[in-house]
């Protein structure tokens, strides 16, 4: 008896092992060397014992189950650093595009030749200091003009961090492109241009800087992170005077978009084109006075929000494309998805069958929440997927409606408008974009008291929160924003103008599937 007591703890402490060898930091060689001592000396009184069969088959199954348990968790969690979207917002031409470009060089996913290349490039079109935004910027179009349009897409990695880099655009013709960008990210970059007249123009009313800000804010972007670039130009030579000019400019601001400044926003000063205060801190012979972290350290220590991997599964659809069969992309915002799953892609309740995923490029066998991913399905044809659409679980599929409660917070309506019944607007929502309008005004909310007033509500000016009814043309999969704040969340645009910001409160359940 006392042999087999034995043999059991033994088991039990190699089967601790092989649960620390799933997580990759413990996965030291002292300990996997341990464990093939244990594995050794088990055998070993297995061989010593001389009773039935049974007791020294129980080991070896649990030596054969263990590897394979191995092998797929080495897959699947063999990369386990945590993952953070980081989309860069701000006024054109502030230098989102050069400072994207600068990290993934900082970061050694650019080679020397390929810089070399756009800075000939570049040169020939006479916009020298342009070269680093070509990262970013891959199309023509964009760099001719020197303008971002499409949201670029890059990925890199620090010691603790893999991170996925949004590139959104800053004019304002591409604001709708740049909502898709924010609607996926986890942290926004907001990049501020120190240089004189630049940072006026993109703060002042109609400047992209302000509209970037509230809409990140709207959609999810909870953590924000300053930074003031162009520090060394030679109108600011690292200027403290010009950094705190700009930092008590935009605190009220920040605070009034519903930013804790205290705590989810953090300034610090860089120069995108040379890569100052990026990778290593700022050299005190160029600025005595920041004794702050650079870029890097910020990025590695903010915290990553937290996501259900067991809730049900939920991926609003970006994009699409035919691959050896209909592939689809977007960002998992709640549960998991694996290859084999059966899923819904709602509205249209198509069941599809999940072949394979892909993150970041590589073929994995499960993707957890907050992962960007593309997930290639059968059972469906592209053509019968549109943006907006979402992959949801069989077992409890996302709500599909024409019409939905909502809380709204007006920002500044265009000129001489009021807000009232029969309003129209574009909606956007996670990906959907879609023409909505206002049936009902149902009551009107103090701001102070945060309670509905008493008196009914006709219509409503700039600065009101407003409960309301809003009915689309085609049915949108949303959810209320208790339930899933990221796909409860959304704003109302008129003319290219953001005009509100809200979150969806109840939907109407005579309408939903």
């Amino acid at each position: 008896m006392d042999i087999e007591e034995e043999i059991r703890s033994l088991q039990l402490d190699s089967s601790e092992d092989n649960n620390g060898v799933v997580n990759p930091e413990a996965a030291k060689p002292e300990q996997t060397e341990e464990s093939d001592k244990m594995d050794v000396d088990l055998s070993s009184e297995a061989h010593k014992e001389p009773q039935p069969a049974a007791h020294v088959e129980q080991p070896k199954v649990k030596e054969i189950s263990a590897p394979e348990d191995n092998e797929e968790s080495e897959e699947v969690e063999g990369d386990m650093k945590r993952h953070l979207n980081v989309v860069f917002i701000g006024h054109v031409d502030a230098g989102k595009s050069t400072t994207g470009g600068q990290i993934l060089f900082l970061s050694g996913q650019v080679d020397d030749r390929t810089i070399q290349k756009y800075e000939k490039e570049a040169k020939d079109k006479s916009r020298e200091s342009w070269y680093m935004a070509y990262i970013m910027d891959t199309n023509e179009e964009e760099r001719v003009k020197g303008k971002t349009v499409e949201v670029g897409r890059a990925h890199f990695e620090t010691e603790t961090t893999r991170f996925t880099i949004l590139d959104a655009p800053g004019h304002k013709s591409y604001v709708p492109n740049m909502i898709s960008g924010a609607s996926q990210a986890d942290i926004g970059v907001l990049v501020i241009s120190a240089r004189k007249g630049e940072f006026e123009t993109g703060y002042e009313r109609g400047g992209q800087t302000r509209e970037h800000v509230q809409l990140a804010k709207t959609l999810g972007v909870s953590k924000l992170l300053v930074v003031v670039n162009k520090m060394d130009d030679p109108t600011v030579n690292w200027s403290k005077e010009r950094y705190d000019e700009i930092e008590s400019k935009m605190i009220p601001f920040l605070k009034a978009s519903g930013y804790n400044v205290k705590k989810d926003v953090q300034f610090l000063p860089i120069s995108g084109l040379v890569g100052l205060n990026m990778k290593t801190r700022v050299d005190k012979s160029l600025c005595s006075w920041w004794n702050g972290p650079c870029l890097f350290e910020v990025l590695d220590s903010i915290e990553v929000p937290f996501r259900d991997p067991k809730g049900p599964f939920r991926l609003p659809i970006i994009d699409k494309f035919k691959d050896m069969g209909t592939v689809v992309m977007g960002k998992v915002e709640s549960g998991s998805v694996r290859e084999g799953d059966s899923l819904l892609v709602m509205p249209n309740k198509a069941q599809v069958k999940v072949f394979a995923v892909y993150c970041d490029e590589n073929k994995v066998k499960i993707a957890g929440p907050g992962e960007n991913v593309r997930v290639r399905l059968s059972g469906i044809e592209e053509e019968d997927i549109i943006s907006g659409f979402v992959l949801s679980s069989v077992a409890k599929p996302i709500p599909a409606v024409y019409e939905f409660v909502a809380q709204l917070q007006i920002l500044e309506l265009l000129d001489n408008a009021i807000f009232t019944a029969g309003y129209k607007a574009v909606l956007h929502i996670h990906s959907i974009v879609e023409e909505c309008e206002i049936i009902e005004l149902l009551q009107q909310i103090d701001p102070k008291t945060k309670k509905p007033m008493k008196k009914k509500v006709l219509f409503v000016k700039n600065g009101a929160v407003v409960v309301c009814r809003i009915q689309v043309n085609s049915m949108i999969c949303i959810e209320k924003f208790s339930d899933f704040p990221q796909l409860g969340r959304f704003t109302l645009r008129t003319e290219g103008k953001t005009v509100a910001m809200g979150k969806v409160t109840d939907l109407n359940s005579a309408s939903s599937s």
